[in-house]
């Protein structure tokens, strides 16, 4: 099964955490495959540099199975806490479950080799960029971006996240938490999320107390901050431009019952997303749904002004890493170059919409500064109506006329955060 997941992702472009594990499996080793799977592509050029290291040459192309079979023995030889005798054993025998019993032996000898060459093979590894685990573009990027930060980026992306949840702003905190903790969690709060509620061990969502009933949702304390960033009041008409799948839509709505709100998405699937979510709250009569292009507004808009509009742009996604390992091996330079370019046609579209003396919110889940901080600020130079307007705020580096989280800061997301008021 993890075998199957890891190729799905690299041969297919699979977000790894929306691949369906075998149906009939156990529920049990559903999740050590997903586990197994995340762990060897969180450190998968470093596993890989390993592997290449102990075999005598490359294996082929139609044999990539058996390679990435290699990784998965080798992160738990390594990263993971299995006994050394059962990763080796386990992942030996699995070569004959894919229908190669020649390679049995091969994944056996490189395994037992690594047991007994680990520490000189692991003290070159430190003498390589490949103990990084990142693709040699990213990696040049964070270096040229965040100079003096990037290796807490890095060692943050390779660390698991914790289950963040966000209790509903019209429950009682207490009587939500009080049922999580009769569950059998750990609980916490964050300092700078005020409904935010870290949860220990983490569990699949349907099995948190409150979920079904709408009491909790999954969303890092990060994207929690927007709700209060847009400062809503009663009556605004608010714009949700790229919502899906709708937490952000969700907790507006939860912060700010008195608001008129649209929320649009391009995909009628993933607005799919955002009426299940706004129904499992009991909202879905609270906000109107549109299928529609937000950079098009002659195809969707009433004429009717904005006081508040939120951006929460599509983008590479660079500041989740620690959640989705994946994202590391998917992203390419040129697509950062089409986020850029996307991003800058939703703010100069979008900006006509605004109400003046309205604002906007710019939000990515990147640590790019290209994304970021160079996009926020080209579009104030470009715009002489508008005006960066972000209050003193307690977490987050200033970044150009925004502020970035950078990821693992305060155990949050990466996140990057530009309000931007027009003119009255």
């Amino acid at each position: 099964m993890a075998v199957a997941l890891i190729g799905a992702v690299l041969d297919d472009g699979a977000v790894l955490g929306d691949v369906p594990a075998h149906p009939t499996a156990d529920p049990r080793d559903k999740a050590y495959a997903r586990h197994l799977a995340y762990g060897t592509l969180r450190w998968f050029s470093a596993l890989d540099w390993l592997a290449l290291q102990l075999l005598q040459k490359p294996l082929k192309q139609k044999d990539r199975d058996i390679h990435r079979l290699l990784l998965l023995g080798l992160f738990q030889l390594w990263k993971d806490r299995t006994a050394g005798h059962a990763a080796v054993n386990e992942t030996a025998g699995c070569a004959r479950k894919l229908g190669k019993r020649w390679a049995t032996g091969l994944v056996n000898a490189v395994l037992r080799r690594f047991q007994r060459e680990r520490g000189e093979l692991l003290g070159r590894l430190e003498q390589r960029d490949e103990r990084f685990a990142h693709p040699e573009w990213l990696l040049s990027a964070l270096q040229r971006d965040w100079p003096g930060q990037w290796q807490e980026i890095v060692e943050a992306n390779n660390r698991a996240a914790p289950l963040w949840l966000r209790i509903d702003a019209r429950a009682s905190s207490e009587e939500v938490t009080e049922n999580l903790r009769a569950g059998g969690l750990e609980v916490d709060g964050h300092p700078c999320a005020p409904e935010a509620a870290r949860v220990e061990p983490a569990r699949p969502v349907r099995d948190l107390p409150g979920f079904d009933a709408g009491r909790v949702s999954v969303q890092d304390p990060a994207a929690q901050l927007a709700a209060g960033l847009l400062d809503c009041t009663p009556g605004d008409r608010v714009l949700d431009a790229c919502a899906a799948p709708g937490g952000k839509t969700g907790h507006l709505l939860e912060r700010y019952p008195d608001i008129d709100l649209l929320a649009l998405d391009r995909s009628e699937v993933r607005l799919e997303q955002v009426r299940d979510n706004l129904q499992r709250l009991d909202l879905s009569k609270r906000a109107e749904l549109c299928v529609a292009d937000a950079a098009r507004p002659d195809t969707w808009w009433d004429g009717r002004p904005f006081d508040r509009l939120l951006l929460d742009a599509p983008c590479t996604a660079t500041g989740v890493i620690r959640r989705h390992p994946e994202i590391k091996w998917l992203r390419t330079p040129s697509q950062v170059e089409e986020a850029v370019s996307l991003q800058t046609r939703l703010l100069d579209a979008l900006w006509p919409l605004l109400k003046p003396g309205g604002m906007l919110l710019y939000a990515t889940c990147s640590v790019l500064a290209a994304e970021n901080r160079e996009q926020a600020a080209a579009f104030i130079e470009r715009h002489d109506d508008a005006t960066a307007n972000l209050p003193e705020l307690d977490w987050g580096l200033a970044s150009g006329p925004g502020r970035q989280i950078l990821p693992g800061d305060k155990e949050m997301d990466g996140f990057y955060y530009a309000r931007v008021q027009k003119q009255a």
